[in-house]
């Protein structure tokens, strides 16, 4: 996959089997998003980090499939497939065009920019009623997800030490370059003492099936709250780009999916409406949200999100501009996992 000249031929209106008048790239460590108006083309990045493998067009297309089954429960309607982008006889890139396959795209409907969680946060527009309607649509859709042997395999005490020494390991050329040396080592042995010391903790969890298949990646970046509906989408609450690449970032205790969010709404100093979204989860589910696993989860959630705005820094095909906004955040998600393995 020749990324430089599939993303030339993206940006052109003409590769498109409908209208555009503008097109707009996304990127991130593993995905090229092109929002063309009415609909958004999410592309894989050749990659391999280990806990992911895009590097054949055969693997993209499995993990398109596999990102189209993991959303639909939670929104499914904006998921409408999986299309070929081709090459033309003129040597010209195509969606769902005539002539050789070169990729494959997962498409979906473009829902309003505007109405980004994320963005909405910062605006101050995001309130209590709408975190606890996302909390109520994340319990259910908890109660309902795939659980059983294979599943608690695949999130139990085992692959947490497992992720997090992925973690540390993905991390290390951050230590002391862009994050403090002494402080990364502290949070380090925090988080290993607490994995040594609390093992009992998470086999009770998986014992009592806390282990589903969850969305891995709930943060205020990948919720839609939709306030107008479209032509092409309704009013509501959308979440969406959950993780199909690795079961074990996806299968994991319901807690961990939570605290994401929980985290996520720490960061933008919104502590308030983090606590609100954890009450209304634990009245819907009925779960305890123990405290010290909370927090360990919320240590992991900023630790990640920290690791992947770090791949960015040393990604050739992300702009200088965008690796400084990257390694702001670094620090930011940095300090943050500080806080929490404090408390651990």
């Amino acid at each position: 996959m020749d990324v430089k000249a599939l993303v030339q031929g993206l940006l052109k209106p003409e590769a498109y089997p409908h209208r555009v008048k503008e097109i707009r790239l996304i990127q991130t460590h593993i995905s090229l998003v092109f929002l063309t108006g009415e609909y958004v083309y999410k592309v894989k990045k050749p990659v391999d980090f280990g806990f992911l493998d895009f590097t054949t067009l055969e693997k993209r297309l499995h993990y398109c499939r596999e990102e189209l089954r993991v959303n639909r429960p939670l929104a499914g309607e904006i998921y409408l497939g999986v299309v070929p982008i081709t090459r033309d006889e003129g040597g010209e890139v195509r969606v769902e065009g005539d002539g050789e396959v070169i990729e494959y795209a997962v498409k979906m409907v473009q829902l309003p920019q505007e109405a980004i969680m994320k963005a909405m946060l910062e605006r101050g527009e995001v309130h209590s009623g709408d975190v606890e309607e996302i909390a109520t649509k994340v319990a259910r859709f908890h109660a309902g997800a795939a659980r059983g042997p294979e599943i608690t395999r695949w999130g139990a005490y085992e692959q947490v030490v497992k992720n997090w020494e992925q973690n540390f390991e993905q991390t290390a050329q951050l230590k002391g370059a862009e994050v403090d040396a002494g402080e990364y080592e502290a949070l380090e042995a925090r988080v290993r003492r607490f994995l040594r010391e609390k093992e009992e903790l998470f086999r009770e969890r998986e014992k009592a099936e806390k282990i589903r298949e969850c969305h891995g990646d709930l943060h205020s970046g990948n919720i839609f709250i939709v306030r107008t509906p479209g032509k092409l989408y309704r009013q509501g609450i959308y979440i969406f780009d959950a993780i199909e690449f690795y079961r074990g970032f996806s299968c994991s205790d319901v807690l961990a999916d939570v605290a994401f969010l929980a985290m996520d709404l720490d960061f933008h100093k919104r502590r308030e409406l983090g606590e609100k979204f954890l009450q209304a989860y634990a009245r819907e589910s009925g779960e305890s949200l123990p405290g010290q696993l909370l927090q360990l989860y919320k240590c992991y959630r900023a630790f990640v999100r920290m690791k992947v705005e770090g791949f960015k820094l040393f990604d050739a095909h992300v702009s200088e501009g965008e690796k400084e906004a990257a390694r702001r955040l670094v620090r930011a998600y940095f300090s943050l996992a500080c806080e929490y393995a404090s408390r651990l």
